[in-house]
Parts: structure tokens; sequence; C-alpha cells
């Protein structure tokens, strides 16, 4: 099942067609967005320039013959592309200047802010797997975790976390800027905000795979023979790290354009920004040409990850030598069901004493009251009961997350089995904003929670996809794949008893860690007009329209946020079971039935032998 050099080139080959395609689609949809609207673009370009201006027809007309609307978004197309070669891309429609310029410099901010969230990462992910790590070098690896602190700081709102750094770090303790760009200390607080909840991330999803790297026979055989515990440990990591490095493309290298609520926070130019409000403007050659560098860069930090993953696992993956990461069955402490169990009364807690209440109840003179006796979570901005929203919000929220997640999930699956197609479709949407995804299906379905849950499924599945890409890479690179292939498995069996079990527990795991940041993504549509629409009570939009408030009234946002982190704790502990989760069958245990046959001579005579 490995790649010989013979068949390398016409896999590289198709894999550089599926980034063509994907990009080529990408581009086009961007330059239908004004027609996919059924809003005169003339009309938004004109408001944008003078907002105050009554427009007339002729005003109308003149803009339209300015900007060649009249010819169709191909032509424009054409005429964009057209002029790249020659470092041309084009004038903003609204202000008029050149557009490359305005780009690159947002590109540059956006890049070196990723950067220092990348920092990070790393740093909370080493903290996160240090225990894990420390103790499988030393053979002391005895019981399993959850990984429900990872959970809890994945769960962590980004725009809330700004909000809070920038609020106490920088205007209350004055230790950074908290507001613009212009030198190394305004970097400090926006990677943090950025970087904890995507470090929980890593290093959750490392937390749990270094048990199986410790696991194998060389970890055992290493320790026996006394090599030192750091030694096992970097080999351990270094086996690991394959598996959950793709992770970093649609986790950190997506913050380039995504971190649009952290950049409006901190007042930072970042290229998110410019790209959300050149679509709201419909001010295409900025658009076109910041999606072009988000594609570009998806396309170079795939290759690059690429790159690294087979340096680090060396020959073994081009020879089908590779061992296959098995997790071992460690028990679960106690804590881990006590914890779930505290988590599922607390949130029924909240939910039924909400349900009792009225969610639209306005009260004026109750405005952002602090917790009492009469309201326990206090009251929002216009006097209602926060704790009645949570209620009332809860399965609406709960709901559309799992459902997306599961699309998500399903899909990121089919599209990492079919590495050589998906694997170019997953670099290109990877980098995508899920604001600019939202715009365009708000476009053809209206504002409507229905539009934003197919937004976030557009771009959502790609952390699955570069997840089980990466997985299955491995497993078709180990020594029992080829066994089975050599005692005659066919394809459906090697994808039961091979190829699904070594990917979906994982896959899995990084669902149940995500489950906040769906709720997280579809509050920020509905928050920018995207999605669901107000007054629906809904916990994403909940600290989306209580941000504001929250160095005047924090308790608006503590209820909400509480109650991610709750789910997302429950969603990972209660799902582990008392063993360690999902087991594996022996790979002696799952050959063909001729092929056992053939190996034990019918008679057990191969044992006999052994």
């Amino acid at each position: 099942m490995s790649v010989t050099p013979a068949d390398a080139r016409p896999v590289r080959w198709r894999a550089g067609a599926g980034r063509l395609a994907a990009g080529a689609a990408l581009l086009t949809a961007v330059a239908l967005l004004p027609w996919l609207s059924r809003t005169d673009p003339a009309l938004t370009v004109l408001r944008a320039r003078s907002a105050d201006q009554d427009p007339t027809p002729a005003q109308l007309a003149a803009v339209r013959e300015q900007l060649g609307l009249d010819k169709g978004p191909f032509s424009h197309l054409a005429h964009w592309l057209g002029g790249l070669p020659r470092g041309d891309a084009g004038s903003s429609w609204v202000s008029g200047e050149a557009v490359l310029p305005e780009v690159t410099a947002a590109f540059a901010v956006s890049v070196t802010m990723m950067l220092g969230a990348l920092v990070v990462t790393i740093a909370v992910a080493a903290l996160v797997s240090a225990r894990t790590l420390y103790l499988g070098s030393r053979r002391r690896l005895h019981r399993g975790r959850a990984a429900t602190g990872a959970a809890a700081l994945a769960a962590l709102p980004k725009f809330l976390l700004a909000s809070l750094l920038a609020t106490v770090c920088g205007v209350w303790l004055g230790w950074f800027p908290s507001q613009g760009w212009e030198g190394p200390q305004w970097m400090v607080l926006p990677a943090l905000a950025l970087g904890l909840p995507s470090g929980a991330m890593i290093g959750g999803l490392l937390d749990q795979s270094l048990p199986a790297a410790f696991n194998e026979p060389w970890a055992r055989t290493w320790h026996a023979y006394g090599f030192a515990p750091g030694h096992v440990a970097r080999h351990a990591l270094r086996r690991t790290l394959a598996g959950v490095l793709p992770q970093l493309l649609p986790t950190v290298v997506a913050l380039v354009g995504g971190a649009v609520a952290v950049e409006k926070i901190f007042n930072i130019p970042g290229l998110g920004r410019l790209a959300l409000d050149a679509a709201v403007a419909q001010d295409l050659p900025p658009l076109q040409t910041a999606t072009l560098v988000l594609v570009l860069l998806g396309i170079a930090a795939g290759l690059l990850i690429q790159a690294l993953r087979r340096a680090l696992l060396g020959p073994a993956l081009r020879d089908g030598a590779l061992p296959a990461l098995r997790a071992p069955d460690l028990p679960r402490s106690r804590s881990t069901r006590w914890i779930a169990g505290i988590c599922a009364i607390t949130l029924l807690a909240l939910v039924v004493a909400g349900l009792l209440r009225d969610p639209l109840h306005v009260d004026t003179a109750a405005r952002l009251l602090p917790p009492s006796a009469g309201h326990p979570l206090g009251t929002d901005a216009l006097g209602r009961d926060l704790l009645a929203r949570l209620g009332h919000g809860a399965l609406r929220t709960v709901g559309t997350a799992l459902a997306v997640t599961a699309v998500c999930t399903v899909t990121g699956l089919l599209l990492g089995m079919a590495a050589q197609v998906g694997a170019g479709l997953t670099e290109v949407v990877s980098t995508l904003p899920a604001v600019l995804a939202g715009l365009l299906t708000t476009a053809v379905t209206g504002p409507s929670a229905w539009g934003a849950a197919c937004a976030v499924c557009l771009v959502g599945w790609t952390p699955y996809a570069a997840q089980s890409s990466a997985l299955l890479e491995q497993e078709r690179a180990s020594g029992h794949m080829l066994a089975s292939l050599s005692f005659g498995a066919g394809p459906a069996y090697l994808f039961r008893h091979h190829l699904l079990p070594a990917v979906l527990p994982g896959v899995l795991r990084n669902a149940l860690l995500r489950l906040p940041t769906t709720v997280l993504v579809l509050a920020s549509l509905g928050f920018l007009g995207l999605g669901e629409q107000p007054p629906t009570a809904e916990w994403g939009r909940l600290l989306s329209e209580n941000q504001p408030y929250v160095e005047l009234a924090p308790w608006t946002v503590l209820g909400p946020a509480c109650a991610l982190i709750l789910l997302a704790v429950l969603a990972v502990s209660g799902t582990t079971s008392g063993r360690g989760g999902p087991r594996r069958k022996a790979r002696s245990a799952v050959l063909p039935r001729g092929a056992r046959e053939r190996v034990t001579g019918g008679t057990g005579a191969a044992s006999g032998r052994r």
C-alpha cells in the first residue's frame, strides 16, 4: 500500500490538480458573491463610499460603468487574474487605493500574530502532555486521563479571553498594550488569546496519543536495556507528533484569516478583518486578493507539514514498516466518573431552572443586575434573566452543535480517506474564515440558523480530514497491513478491521474537544447577522451580545462560558469507558478466515512450530 517511486509522480500530479481545482472554485465563488446575494453591488459600493448619500439612478449607473459591473462577474475575475502576473491586484472599489500593498501589510500583521500564537500553542501543548510524557518514559503510566483540563481550556471563547486579557492585563494592570499594532509588545495579548485554547486542543490530542507510543515494543525494550527516560520520551514524541501535526493547519494557520473577533477587540489591522470588511462592502478586489493569499498560505503550510511528517516517520513510512499505534488498556481514575457526574448534574440543574423562567421578559429597570436570589445568574443589558435564556437556549445550542459536528466528522472521514483528492481541498479550505463561508452561504439561503450551520459545515470538516488522512497513511504503511494483503484480504475487510479502527477513536476525541468551538463559530456568525437572529436564546449568542459588558458586568458572560466548559468536560469525560476507551482487536485475531487457516495449518501447527 505504500507509494513506490514510479507511482509518486502521478500521485503528486493528482494532488496538485486537486489544489488547483479547489482554489479556482473558491475564487470563483468569491467573485460571484455580489451577484449571489441578489443585491446591487453598485448600491453597496456607493453606500460604503458615502453612507449618508441618497443614491440616484444616474449615480448607480456611473458606478456600474466605472467598475465594469455591467460585464458580469467572470469578466471582472478574468481581468483581475490577468493583472496578477504584473503585480497588479487592482484598486479598491471603495477607497480607490491599490489593493496589493494593503493586503501585503495586513498579511504580515496576521502572520506575525499567528507565529506568536504558535509559540503559545506549543508551550501550552507541552504543559498539557508533560505528565503523560514524564510517566510514560519511566514505565509508570498506570492510569489513563480523560483530558478534562485540556477540554475546559479549549472551550474558552477566544473573543471572551481576548476581552478579559485586554481589560485585566492591558487596562487595569498596564502590563501590555490593549489596542493597536506597533511593535512586539502589542503581540503578547492577542497571541495568548489565540494560543491558549489552540494549545489545549493540540495538547489534548497529543496527550491521548502518547500512551500508544509508550506501549510499542521498542519502548519496552529500550526501558529494559536502561536507556535514559529523556531518550525514550523524545522518540515517543516523534512517533506521535506525526499524527497530531496536521492539526496545526486548521487550528493555528487558520488564525491568519479566522481571528476576526480578536483583531477587532485589539484593533489589529489583520487580514481577517480586512477580508470581512471587504466582503460586507462587496469590495471584490481586496476580498479576492485576500482569499488568494489565504489559499496560497494553506497550500504552502500543508506541504510543509507533510514534509515534516515524513521526516519524523522516516523510511518506515515509505517501506511499509511502521508499527501500529495500539493504545494500552489503562484504567481510568474514579475522579473521571465523578467529574462527569458533577458536570452533568450541574448542567441539568441550570437548564431545568432556566426553563421555569421567561427568557423574553424585558425589564429596563433591572439592567445588568449582579447575581441574586431573584436572578441567580444576573441580568443582561435589556434586563432579561440570564438563567432563563441559558436554560431555553440549551437544546437549540447543543442540538445544532452536535448535528454540525456529526456532519463535519463524517465529511472529514470520507475526504480524509480519499487522500489524493482531499489533500488539496483540505489545505485550501482550512484557511478559509468561517465568516467568509457564512457570507457565501447567506447570499444563497438568507440569514438563518440553517444558513449558519451550512457555513460551518463547509469549513468545519478540515481538522477531521487532516487527521484521518495522516492516520490512514500511517496505518497503510504498517507491517500488519501488508501481512493482511499478502493473505488475500480485500478492500472491505481492510477498511472494517484495520483502517476504520485505526482512525475512528482519534477522530472522535478530536470532535469532542472541538464541540464547544462549533458553538462559538455559530455564535460569531449570528452576531454578524448571518445566523441565529435575536431575540432567540442561544449560548454563543449570549456570549456575543454581552461581550461589550465584560468590564462593567462580567457575570453576563460567566454563565454561558461556564456552561460551555461544563459541556466540553462532560463530552470528553462522560464518553470515556472505565478501562481506557475503545479497544482494538489483536492483529492475529482479525486475519481473514482463509489466511488464519494458512497460518495455523488448520490444526494449530503454526503454534507448535513457534
